[in-house]
């Protein structure tokens, strides 16, 4: 049996997939995976299922070894990757042999790094998903561990090189903007204020996290008041007393009081979950249907899409 052992598993890493579905009125949260483009991309490389687990870590400073041969692909924040002290480059296929160490940086720039096994990692399995959320503090759901054993669900044929190319890569560099889908609530929200979220920058707070980022800045000058607790969306912006935007995400409460002028699509939420305290970001007002066909072509890209002999493009079935 191949596996990697973990040696050290850096600030945070817990095993994640597409999160859990029909749930939530149970008062669990979704979980899964913060930047659904780079755990996709890091699936799709070795030809795992859409919903196949993978490890999310946070912030880098991950070691392993490898335990006999093993595929592997990593993607997401950009830092230095080695194999016994060698450089490799992410978003690519890594093969692995008995006895080679894996190490990943701290990343210093962006928050959130993948690395997906073949066949997809073999974990307890709960209401539907082998995600974990940490704050549940479920019985055998923390985060990993120093020696614990990375296991793939099941062996798979040995998948040749191959490597994302760049323009299917999300751009974490850029200023982030992340569009905004009014809500029911929207016309709640004064003119000037929906203008003023709309058109202002605002900076990834300290109290940033899986639950959701703060985000600071010019704040709304008339929120309104609060409202009776109601069922949350992931991705829900929520707007306190304070006038400052709250964007929840995979982990978020399940119910809440704060008025909410829209929702984040979920591929937009990835790219702001990518982003280290003091990243700038904004709005941008958005159409359900545009957010809606985005998504459904993300979907259908992976699902109906193969890899080329040279395994430096896809092509479409």
């Amino acid at each position: 049996m191949s596996f990697l052992q973990v040696v050290r598993p850096g600030v945070q890493s817990t095993v994640q997939d597409s999160g859990r579905r029909g749930y939530r009125h149970h008062g669990l949260a979704a979980g899964g995976a913060l930047d659904l483009i780079s755990y996709c991309w890091a699936n799709k490389l070795l030809d795992n299922p859409r919903n196949a687990a993978c490890l999310e870590i946070v912030l880098g400073g991950f070691h392993a070894i490898a335990h006999g041969a093993l595929q592997i692909a990593i993607t997401g924040a950009r830092t230095r990757i080695a194999v016994n002290g060698q450089a490799v480059e992410p978003w690519q296929i890594l093969n692995l042999n008995d006895g080679d160490e894996l190490t990943i940086d701290h990343s210093a720039r962006h928050r959130l790094i993948y690395l997906a096994v073949a066949g997809g990692l073999d974990s307890a399995e709960q209401f539907g998903s082998r995600a974990v959320v940490v704050r549940e503090k479920l019985e055998g759901r923390g985060p990993v561990q120093a020696g614990d054993r990375l296991v793939p669900l099941q062996p798979k044929r040995k998948v040749p090189e191959r490597t994302v190319p760049d323009h299917q890569r999300p751009d974490l560099d850029e200023e982030t903007v992340i569009r905004l889908i009014p809500g029911y609530q929207y016309p709640r929200f004064q003119r000037a204020d929906i203008i003023r979220l709309t058109t202002s920058s605002y900076t990834v707070g300290d109290q940033s996290d899986r639950m959701g980022f703060r985000l600071q800045g010019t704040p709304l000058s008339s929120p309104p008041p609060g409202i009776v607790s109601e069922g949350i969306a992931q991705g829900s912006v929520q707007i306190p007393g304070d006038g400052q935007p709250i964007v929840l995400l995979n982990d978020c409460q399940t119910i809440g009081g704060y008025p909410k002028p829209g929702v984040v699509p979920t591929l937009d939420c990835g790219l702001l979950a990518q982003q280290l305290p003091g990243a700038r970001v904004r709005f941008e007002l958005c159409d359900l249907a545009m957010a809606q066909n985005q998504r459904r072509l993300f979907e259908l890209h992976y699902q109906n899409t193969r890899w080329c002999q040279t395994g430096q493009e896809l092509e479409w079935l």
